[in-house]
């Protein structure tokens, strides 16, 4: 599948059947938010993401209203990523159980947080937000973190 984002001008390519192997992820978790890391590689010119995958992270905790992930062991995990594929981290993904793919103040606040992170080395990494019920994914957004911002694509 492939996303745009006019403000940046910037292309995303997802398979479907990786979106679906997330939601599945995200209903096993139902009523709990839950979520992960997204991982991928950008095209030369870097106008096209490419996500190739999805990690689970090590612990986490999650509520009705609210997912906490821990990075702890992950940076290992990253290096060898990189070595082995020349892929790496590009974003992050959670669910909003019986909610819209619409992020929170919350959701936007995390964004800038693992932005500025020293760890993070990229500047732009993406949101996607599941809408899930207790049998299935219902919706999917994508979105690209910019100057403290959360753009959509299309």
């Amino acid at each position: 599948m492939r996303f745009f984002n006019k403000h940046r001008n910037v292309e995303l390519i997802i398979s479907q059947e990786l979106i679906d192997e997330i939601g599945i992820v995200g209903v096993e978790h139902f009523p709990n938010e839950f979520g992960g890391f997204l991982t991928g590689r950008y095209s030369d010119d870097y106008n096209t993401l490419f996500i190739n995958d999805f990690v689970l992270p090590k612990a986490s905790k999650g509520s009705r209203f609210q997912f906490v992930r821990r990075s702890k062991g992950m940076k290992k995990f990253f290096r060898k990523l990189f070595q082995s594929k020349k892929e790496y981290y590009v974003g992050e993904w959670h669910t909003h159980p019986n909610g819209s793919t619409q992020f929170s103040s919350t959701d936007l606040n995390a964004m800038m947080e693992i932005e500025s992170a020293p760890s993070v080395k990229i500047k732009n990494p993406v949101l996607l937000i599941l809408s899930v019920t207790n049998k299935k994914l219902d919706n999917a957004t994508f979105y690209i973190y910019d100057n403290k911002k959360l753009l959509p694509y299309e």
